[in-house]
């Protein structure tokens, strides 16, 4: 991860150059900002509320676009939310990533697919357990394995730790690393979060401030940096 004039961007996975969005009210959520990302990879965002890091993820999913500069996505993205409550909608694990498996496939092929997408992330044979005797971390399990199903190949995962207890943080993060990092389809996640600790787990990281990538780097390098900052907050 780091800004897109430092790097070689007919490699890039996601490149944003000098992209601004403005909303109809007035405020400013993106302001030249330029970034790439490089796939596999485990990439964090850290930012105050406001800094343009929701804007970010709504452009890459095609929901806005920008007014200037410009967006390359060679992946295909989906969007895991902070509340998993908010993305789960059907009754059964199985029945959940049923929704979400491509149509051509046999009934034989999504029962398959099925299991194998439980089993990577950690509740293989759980098809038939109703999703509301999950905890919360099997939740937001369920919901990555969603977005798998859909073939997805990018994950942005939103604060997805923030609801979770120690546990269910370590474990989710544990997960995603695993995801991005496997020898076989290794996939590339961009995570939003405001836990500086869970920078050290990142392959690169940056700081989203006013609509702009202020700074950049490794996810330990950007930990030291911004805790004595976070201290004088406190």
């Amino acid at each position: 991860m780091r800004p897109v004039e430092q790097a070689d961007s007919e490699q890039a996975a996601l490149r944003f150059d000098r992209v601004s969005f403005c909303w109809p009210c007035g405020t400013r959520a993106l302001d030249q900002c330029s970034i790439q990302i490089r796939s596999p990879g485990l990439w964090m965002l850290v930012g105050s509320n406001g800094s343009g890091k929701s804007t970010l993820f709504r452009m890459i999913c095609g929901l806005l676009k920008p007014q200037s500069g410009q967006v390359h996505c060679a992946l295909r993205p989906a969007l895991v939310f902070q509340n998993p409550d908010h993305q789960l909608l059907l009754p059964s694990c199985g029945s959940e990533l049923l929704l979400n498996l491509p149509s051509h496939l046999s009934r034989p092929e999504k029962s398959k697919r099925i299991q194998d997408l439980l089993e990577q992330v950690g509740l293989a044979g759980m098809a038939g357990r109703p999703i509301h005797t999950l905890s919360g971390g099997q939740k937001q399990r369920l919901a990555i394995a969603g977005s798998l199903a859909s073939e997805a190949n990018l994950l942005l995962l939103d604060e997805p730790t923030a609801l979770l207890d120690t546990a269910s943080q370590v474990s989710i993060l544990a997960t995603v690393q695993q995801l991005c990092h496997r020898s076989k389809s290794p996939l590339t996640a961009l995570w939003v979060t405001h836990r500086l600790a869970e920078l050290d787990h990142a392959d690169g990281a940056a700081r989203m401030e006013n609509g702009r990538i202020g700074a950049w780097g490794s996810g330990t390098s950007l930990r030291r940096k911004l805790e004595p900052l976070a201290g004088r907050r406190a």
